[in-house]
């Protein structure tokens, strides 16, 4: 195993569900004897919320990778025709920069090996951690990065945190400015300040208001991305956030900071499928999700559906 994988630790045995039913197996029989180098789809995990608290979250984020997995490997492989090797969660040694550090370089050997990453948060800090990667690996020039959020997640802040992630990816040119998109932010949530600040640089943003007006809410997203990808499908990949802040709390009560309106679940999972089916999507992580404060599940149980949607929307090997 590479030296980037030290730092990493297995999870709990428990999360892995066996049914012992040859006739309904399911993931959590399958995915432990998965090895790293017969895969296509990695899952890590990133357990803390030290980034969500420095913003004055809720406490609780960090129990979210393993309660994510013990939904996950409940269900069953239908459809899901690549496979997965599961690497554990990174180690928190020292302090968030570091854990960021860590998240960097395994988050880089995965895409250096050619392979898809699902990354669980913790909180949306490790957004920056993952876009860093993305930059390294492929060049700040030549990724495209999706917020979904209720929040922007660019305070002027001299701390990093939870609400930081985006200002430094842009701050650092890791990303184009015109590369970066806010989708699903809420105005009653987020600064004008921070508005006008992503509007004169030329970041994409789109309100939950105006995904919710078109057919799909895929939509208004596909149309803005798709001249990029026409001009440089070669070269160009892309990285979603799935923030849970952007699901409304009837649906996903369970988040460091709930709103009562913001996506549907249905519109969620469009989104998901969306990535998903973007030969060019490398990299998918899903954050804030705050087990402590979950109802029956809930939302451990939409984003283990949403990893489920992804693998099996991935287009199929060789096609």
């Amino acid at each position: 195993m590479s030296e980037s994988f030290q730092n990493l630790t297995q999870p709990n045995e428990k999360v892995f569900f066996k049914k012992n039913d040859r006739k309904d197996v399911r993931l959590g029989e399958i995915v432990p004897h998965t090895k790293y180098e017969e895969s296509s789809i990695v899952i890590i995990g990133c357990p803390q919320d030290e980034g969500v608290q420095r913003n004055n979250g809720r406490a609780g984020a960090a129990l979210a990778p393993d309660a994510i997995r013990e939904q996950f490997y409940r269900l069953t492989p239908f459809g899901i025709n690549h496979k997965i090797c599961d690497l554990g969660n990174v180690e928190l040694s020292g302090s968030l920069e570091e854990t960021h550090d860590n998240l960097t370089n395994v988050a880089k050997k995965v895409l250096e090996d050619k392979k898809k990453l699902i990354v669980l948060g913790g909180g949306n800090d490790i957004s920056y951690a993952d876009g860093k990667a993305m930059a390294e690996v492929f060049g700040a020039g030549n990724w495209l990065g999706v917020n979904v959020d209720a929040y922007f997640d660019v305070r002027d802040e001299a701390q990093r945190s939870s609400g930081t992630p985006y200002r430094q990816l842009l701050e650092e040119k890791l990303i184009r400015k015109d590369y970066l998109y806010e989708i699903a932010y809420q105005p009653q949530l987020v600064s004008p300040v921070y508005f006008r600040y992503l509007q004169n640089m030329g970041v994409n943003m789109v309100s939950v208001a105006q995904l919710r007006s078109r057919e799909t809410a895929d939509l208004e997203l596909r149309e803005l991305m798709r001249q990029k990808f026409i001009h440089h499908s070669q070269s160009l990949t892309a990285f979603f956030a799935f923030d849970l802040h952007a699901i409304r709390s009837s649906d996903a009560p369970g988040t460091s900071a709930p709103s009562p309106i913001g996506l549907r679940s249905g519109e969620f999972l469009n989104l998901v499928q969306f990535a998903a089916k973007l030969v060019n999507t490398k990299v998918v992580e899903f954050t804030e999700v705050n087990p402590n404060f979950d109802v029956d599940n809930r939302t451990t149980k939409l984003v283990a559906v949403a990893m489920h949607q992804f693998c099996s929307s991935q287009p199929k090997i060789g096609s």
